[in-house]
This record gives structure tokens, C-alpha cells and sequence, in this order.
């Protein structure tokens, strides 16, 4: 039997397993679609192995629905932190280890969580389109009307492009208020649009620093995501965007067990 916990972060929602022991079977990709499937198993947009780490409170394996190991997600490593929390490895504050390098996280309550970045200082900057690595990589375009657009069906138009068939991309659809974004993200590896994705509002906030040209070294934007809120602050200097902490909710939904093969 598999003990597993679920979590949520403003709707991006994750299986978690403490695998301390290192005995989950991380290379049956099956396996893991198949927990990830909500008609088959226990439903989420990813699952996540918590891992002993020499030098680390623990690490970060992550793998998207589709069964595959995938790069980093933004709301997965906030609500690990909060696992952490939970299994009594940290108290208010993580050092760990994820696909792109280290994170921190500082616990703010048992259900608020911010997490430390990768610093940003590559991207391209199409006709209308920025495209960026925050983690994960991010497709950004900025447009109007955003509640009534078919995220789905543009955002796998990108998607499976020529460019990106291969290796994917994730793909952000951005309206930009008065004082915050609204975002919507087409996730690759769930090939659908999720109720929110981290590293897609970190790619989103930057993208819009970009388009702003302004002088600000600092920056704290609030973004409304289908899930509920998030928020970015992060520092510039140029285009080298770095000090960047995405916050919001990380929460325990359940726990059970599973049997597996």
C-alpha cells in the first residue's frame, strides 16, 4: 500500500509521497499517470517524491500527469514546503533541492507559503510573444477579453507547434489590470489548462516588467489565476530579474492510501 498526501495550491493540485526510504517506483511512468488520473486514480496535475538530500532539509522530485519527470513547478515546491511542515523535517523555513537548483521557502502559516525563484536574465521577445525559462519553460501573450478566450484550444495550438512539439512548452495567456495580472496557463505534461501554474505567473509578471520599460528595481504585482491568488515581488536591474519569491496558499486536502502493483 502507498500512503499519499494532496495537497493544492490555488487549485494546483498534487499527490505527495514521502520517499525517504527511496522505495516508490519512480521509473514506472504508468504508475504515475495513472494516480494522476482522476477517473483511475486519485487525480492531480502532477505527483511529487519528498527525498532525502545530504546537505538539504530534503529534495524535490517532480512529475507531471502524464506520467513523465518533468522540471520545476512553482506551486508543487510551495506545497512540498508545507508537506515538509507537516512531517515535522522544517519548521518555518526550507532549503531544498529541485530540478533547477536550490529553493527556499519560508513558512509563513500552515497554509501560506513563499518560495524563493531562480533568478531570470535570458528570454526572447517575439512580435508578440515573450518566451522564457523560470524553471519550467513559459510562452507568454498578453491580450484582452481573457475570461472568454479557449485556453485549451490555443494554448495546444502553441504547444504542438513545430517549435515546441518535441520538447513542449508551457503556454500563459496575460490580462493586464490596473495593479495586477490575470493569467491563464495551458500546462504541457497535463495538456490542459490548469487552475494555476507558479512558474507560468513568475514568466508572466517578468514578461510584463518587460513590456513596461520602466526605471522600478523592485516590483510586487498581485495576480488572479482560476484558482484564486497569487503574488510575485522580485528585484531588476535591466533584464536581470532576481530576489524573486512567489507566494499564496498551499493546502492540505487529504490523505490515504493507495494500492499499487
Amino acid at each position: 500500500m502507498l500512503e499519499f498526501f494532496k495537497y493544492e495550491g490555488a487549485g494546483n493540485d498534487f499527490i505527495l509521497v514521502d520517499d525517504r526510504t527511496a522505495r516508490f517506483p519512480a521509473n514506472d511512468q504508468d504508475l504515475v499517470k495513472r494516480l494522476c488520473n482522476m477517473k483511475f486514480g486519485i487525480g492531480a496535475d502532477g505527483l511529487m517524491l519528498l527525498r532525502s538530500c545530504p546537505g538539504y532539509d530534503f529534495e524535490m522530485v517532480y512529475f507531471n500527469a502524464d506520467g513523465r519527470e518533468s522540471t520545476m513547478c512553482g506551486n508543487g515546491g510551495r506545497c512540498i514546503a508545507a508537506f515538509a511542515r507537516k512531517l515535522g523535517i522544517i519548521e518555518c523555513n526550507a532549503r531544498f533541492l529541485a530540478a533547477d537548483g536550490e529553493h527556499l521557502a519560508d513558512l509563513l502559516s500552515d497554509h501560506y507559503v513563499k518560495l524563493k525563484m531562480s533568478d531570470v536574465s535570458d528570454y526572447e521577445a517575439g512580435r508578440d510573444f515573450y518566451f522564457l525559462n523560470t524553471g519550467s519553460p513559459h510562452y507568454v501573450s498578453f491580450t484582452t477579453g481573457l475570461d472568454k478566450i479557449d485556453v485549451v484550444a490555443a494554448g495546444r495550438e502553441i504547444r504542438y507547434s513545430d517549435r515546441f512539439r518535441e520538447l513542449g512548452t508551457n503556454v500563459n495567456f496575460v490580462e493586464e489590470g490596473p495593479d495586477y495580472l490575470f493569467v491563464r496557463t495551458y500546462e504541457r505534461g497535463v495538456e490542459n489548462e490548469t487552475q494555476a501554474c507558479g512558474t507560468g505567473v513568475v514568466a508572466s509578471v517578468i514578461s510584463s516588467c518587460l513590456r513596461q520599460k520602466d526605471d522600478k528595481i523592485s516590483y510586487s504585482v498581485p495576480v488572479r489565476v482560476l484558482g484564486g491568488q497569487l503574488k510575485v515581488s522580485l528585484k531588476r536591474k535591466g533584464n536581470i530579474f532576481s530576489d524573486i519569491w512567489l507566494e499564496g496558499p498551499a493546502t492540505f486536502v487529504f490523505k490515504g492510501q493507495i494500492e499499487i502493483p
